[in-house]
């Protein structure tokens, strides 16, 4: 038997989805159960952008330390340059996943800031989504992830890691050409017995993958974000 109180609850009237209104003249129980809801967001929120900050440390670091490696001695092999491409892509990895966890409880957050807050200091400009009571509803009793894999490596990528696989890649297109002049640079790039135009070949393609992944065009989830262009389109591009 259904319970007759929440028959008479809709959250999308304009009393209740505009519940924002309220806060400006009198202090409600839902309005002071957000307020605390919304500081302990945003410390989850803070928890993961240092978690995710820590990871690009921890990738610059690696990076660093293999490039000058690489460069203190002519006979240090040049693959330690593409083993360093490789520990930065499972650093870009790691990243990825925490930044699907932090995009989380940042969407909670732009959720209350759009409907709650925003709509408190300016009630005349309503709301952003009429059943945001429902959708924040929902999340809290069901966790899901707002933002895919791809679309988290590509934002990534994007804000950090094509920089950094670039740096690497123009280092080992320097090391295999100014550290070893009286050979031809193909032949210089071979690693024990996979020819050099392979291991070429091989970095052509990923590079390319990573290119394809960060710039693929494809619907934005993520919320919260900067954009750069004109403010008038960024209702229309933010979700």
């Amino acid at each position: 038997m259904s319970d007759p109180r929440s028959d008479e609850f809709d959250p999308t009237t304009r009393d209740q989805r505009e519940i924002g209104r309220e806060m400006v003249d009198d202090s409600t129980g839902l309005g002071s159960v957000m307020a605390h809801a919304y500081r302990g967001e945003i410390d989850r929120v803070g928890t993961w952008r240092q978690r995710l900050d820590q990871t690009t440390t921890w990738a610059v670091t690696v990076l660093a330390a293999i490039v000058t490696w690489a460069f203190s001695s002519s006979e240090n092999p040049h693959y330690i340059l593409l083993v360093g491409v490789v520990v930065v892509t499972v650093f870009l990895g790691i990243e990825a996943r925490r930044y699907r966890d932090y995009d989380l409880f940042r969407s909670r957050i732009r959720l209350l800031q759009e409907n709650l807050f925003a709509n408190a200091l300016d009630p005349s400009q309503g709301v952003e989504s009429h059943d945001w009571r429902v959708e924040l509803s929902q999340d809290y009793r069901k966790p899901t992830l707002k933002v895919s894999f791809a679309e988290a490596l590509a934002n990534r990528l994007k804000r950090v890691y094509l920089a950094l696989l670039g740096v690497l890649l123009v280092a080992w297109i320097f090391r295999i050409s100014a550290f070893a002049p009286r050979q031809d640079w193909l032949t210089t790039a071979g690693i024990a017995r996979i020819p050099g135009s392979a291991v070429v070949g091989g970095i052509v393609l990923f590079y390319v993958i990573l290119l394809s992944i960060a710039f693929w065009p494809r619907e934005r989830q993520a919320k919260g974000e900067f954009h750069e262009g004109d403010p008038k389109e960024w209702k229309e591009t933010d979700r």
